[in-house]
Parts: structure tokens; C-alpha cells; sequence
């Protein structure tokens, strides 16, 4: 082992997961930056910051996986200090301890001043708003809320982030106008569940309050929703996206399944009617909207009928956007106590065949485009393409829209109206036109 290095202290932070931990990691640069730390994105440091997820398996793993990798170059001497925290690490830390003793500490996900301290650093609690922000200059996130109060049965959420806790409205436009301020055009509410926000402060459903106290922020040109749950839903923020230019007509309501019997063990507290009457009555009050869903296949008792219910009802649903994941059998969730009977070849199998029927719906949808304008973002260059986004589609998860770099010159950033000239399953060919 060598001594420790005297050069200045870089400190890495390396994000893994949602777009929560996206923002988190944001927060804690802010924070580091305040006090006066050199503080970098997943770029070359000499102290280590890993934000974990544990969502999923597939994830569990990519975190793990992450953790060893810089407990062996701290074992080298490639780096001085590893630091752990996130949804992993608050979900394992005691058999993560054990496991891989080489790490300097391990944080949950409420210890931030804690890992703070760790690194030399105060936490500052007046910094409302003050992130360095990892996304493209034009869009970032906005977390509304922490935690979730939903008793799902497959979800080790609460288990990692707690339950749900609003931020006030103020704080949050604040938030926007130090964003709008940066350069940010784009703000993606996220939150464990959009659907509860305001009920632990202001004793009601008050996401449309905050979507009003938002589109009044100057810089703001869009405002996107992700993850509502359909429970619950307050339906006046379709009035509100329907009449307000500045809410993308998109949400992200995730659904997981629409078997009676699979929603009730599940406990998601709807059924194949009421979560089809929802859709129906979205589609009645912004007709323009695009739904964007995921879903979950091989849950615990699952059937062939059950899917069945669901690939037909996927079919009769055209979603815009899906995704669909293989059930994964979490600890210390409710649905632990079941058997879980599907294979796991099962499980892909149906989870590709829900997708090969998206493709071919998305297919569809994107045809239709062909030779109509639309106002698009553009979020960056690449090769020989820039890349840009509808009002319709969410970064990273959705449709891009290319457009030829040799022949057009575009600004990263700006709005422009594009024309659709060719598409695939996926992808969108545009033109610009004056």
C-alpha cells in the first residue's frame, strides 16, 4: 500500500440507478462544491463516492460489482478513499460491512450531512436549489417528494427511501428559478409516487398547485411527469396540461400488470376496470397525450392466463411508450412470502413478447409521424447525428429524433421545429424547417 498521495483531493462521484439517485448525487456535488471541493462526475478522482442502487437484481449487481472494482484499486493504490452510500448500501450495510470490510465507510440514504462529514465537508442547509447538475445544461430533474407510502407487494423501496415526505412548493420553485437560471429549459418531476404529493403538508392531492406555481418560472419551457401512481390520481392536472403549452401533454404512470388476480396480490389497490377507465378518461381529456408505462411479468402465481390477459390488453391499450421487466424476488417484501414459481427463462420469454408487440405498436405510432412538424429539443451532438426530443418523449427511456449533422447546423439546447421524414420502431428522422 502506498502513503497517501499529496496531491489535492478529487473527489469521483460514480451514480448508479434511477434518476433519483441521478439527483441525489447532484445535491452532494453541490454540497462538496460549497465548501470548497474539487468534485467531479464519474471522471478521474482519488476519492471515490459510489450512490448504489438496490432496486432489482440486474441493479444489485451492477452495484456490487461497482463496489469491488474500486475496493480493488484502493487495494492497488489507484485511488486513496472509497465511500458507499445509496439505496444499496442503506438496504446491506451490515452484510456489505462484512463482505467487503475494504471501504472506508458506508452511508444510507438519508445520511448525507453524515457522508459529508466524512469527506470534509459541511452540510449547508441553506443551499435550496444548489446542485451541479450531470444531465445536458437544458433539462434536469426536480424531486418533489422522498419515499413512498404504497404497501406494494414486490417493492423494497420504502424499505430503502422511508416513507413519503413532500418538499414544500416554495422550495421547489425555488429550485426551478436557480435551474431556469443555468440554462435549464426542461424540468422532469420525479418522486417515488407524483400522485401523493402534498398529502403529508398540505393535507391534499396538490400536485397541480405545484405544476401552477411551476409554468410561472421564466427560462421554463416544458415540464414533464414521471412515475404517478394511477391510485388516487388528481384529475385536475389534465385541465391543467391540456390548457398550460408549458406541461408536456406525457406522463409516466407505471401500471406493472392488469390481471385481477395478479393486481390483488400485488396490492396495488385497482383492478383491470378501474385502471382501464383511467386510461380511457386521459386519453378523453388530452387527447395528444403520450403514456408512457412499465410493466412487470413472472410475479409469484402468475399464470399463462394471466398473461394472456395482459399481452391482449397491451395490444387493445397502444401504449406510446413501455417498458417490461422480469419480477425479481426482493427480501423483506411482501411478496417474498410467496413461492416464486415462474422460471426464469419464463420470465424473459414473456417479457420479450410484451416488448416484440410494443415494437410493432411503436412502429405503428412513428409511421404516422412521417411528414408532420413537431417542436423538439436538441440535447446533443452525436457522430454524425444531432439528437434531439418531442414533447412526447423522456431522455434515455423514449424516442430520439436524428437529424443529419452533415447537412444541419443545430445549437444544442434550443427548440426548433423539425419535420418527420423518416422512422423506425424507436427513432424518429427529422429535417429542421425555417
Amino acid at each position: 500500500m502506498r502513503t497517501k498521495s499529496l496531491k489535492k483531493n478529487k473527489i469521483n462521484v460514480i451514480t448508479l440507478g434511477c434518476s433519483k439517485n441521478v439527483y441525489d448525487s447532484e445535491v452532494l456535488m453541490g454540497q462538496l462544491k460549497a465548501n470548497g471541493k474539487e468534485v467531479v462526475h464519474e471522471q478521474e478522482g482519488n476519492i471515490i463516492v459510489i450512490n448504489t442502487c438496490g432496486f432489482i437484481d440486474n441493479a444489485k449487481e451492477e452495484s456490487v460489482n461497482t463496489i469491488l472494482e474500486y475496493a480493488d484499486k484502493k487495494e492497488q493504490g489507484l485511488v486513496d478513499k472509497v465511500f458507499v452510500t445509496g439505496c444499496l448500501s442503506e438496504r446491506y450495510r451490515p452484510d456489505l460491512e462484512k463482505e467487503i470490510p475494504n471501504i472506508d465507510q458506508y452511508f444510507g440514504t438519508t445520511e448525507l450531512p453524515l457522508l459529508l462529514k466524512a469527506l470534509g465537508a459541511d452540510y449547508k442547509h441553506e443551499l435550496i436549489g444548489e446542485r451541479l447538475t450531470t444531465t445536458p445544461k437544458n433539462y434536469a430533474y426536480l424531486k418533489i417528494s422522498e419515499g413512498c407510502d404504497r404497501p406494494c407487494s414486490f417493492c423494497a423501496i420504502p424499505l430503502m427511501r422511508g416513507k413519503h415526505v413532500s418538499t414544500p412548493i416554495e422550495n421547489l420553485v425555488i429550485e426551478a428559478a436557480k435551474l431556469a437560471k443555468n440554462g435549464v429549459k426542461e424540468l422532469i418531476l420525479i418522486a417515488q409516487d407524483l400522485t401523493y404529493y402534498g398529502l403529508d403538508i398540505y393535507k391534499k392531492r396538490n400536485l397541480a398547485e405545484l405544476l401552477e406555481a411551476l409554468v410561472k418560472v421564466d427560462g421554463i419551457e416544458w415540464i414533464r411527469l414521471h412515475y404517478a401512481f394511477p391510485t388516487g390520481f388528481p384529475m385536475e392536472v389534465l385541465e391543467l396540461m391540456k390548457n398550460e403549452p408549458k406541461i408536456c401533454n406525457y406522463i409516466d404512470i407505471p401500471l406493472q400488470h392488469i390481471s385481477d388476480s395478479v393486481l390483488k396480490s400485488m396490492r396495488r389497490g385497482t383492478t383491470y376496470e378501474k385502471t382501464t377507465t383511467l386510461l380511457k378518461d386521459f386519453r378523453k381529456a388530452v387527447p395528444e397525450m403520450a403514456i408512457r408505462t412499465t410493466l412487470i411479468v413472472g410475479y409469484p402465481g402468475e399464470t399463462e392466463e394471466d398473461f394472456q390477459i395482459l399481452k391482449n390488453w397491451v395490444q387493445e391499450m397502444r401504449f406510446e411508450r413501455l417498458g417490461c421487466f422480469a419480477y425479481s424476488h426482493e427480501e423483506n417484501t411482501h411478496a417474498y412470502s410467496l413461492v416464486d414459481d415462474v422460471p426464469s427463462e419464463v420470465k424473459q420469454q414473456r417479457a420479450m413478447e410484451i416488448m416484440d408487440i410494443q415494437a410493432q405498436i411503436s412502429w405503428d405510432l412513428n409511421q404516422e409521424k412521417i411528414g408532420k412538424v413537431f417542436k423538439c429539443v436538441i440535447d446533443r451532438k452525436e457522430g454524425t447525428h444531432f439528437v434531439g426530443r418531442t414533447e412526447f418523449d423522456s431522455p434515455d427511456v423514449d424516442n430520439e429524433v436524428l437529424i443529419d449533422a452533415t447537412k444541419f447546423y443545430l445549437k444544442t439546447g434550443d427548440f426548433v421545429n423539425l419535420k418527420i421524414i423518416d422512422a423506425t420502431e424507436f427513432d424518429l428522422y427529422a429535417e429542421p424547417i425555417n
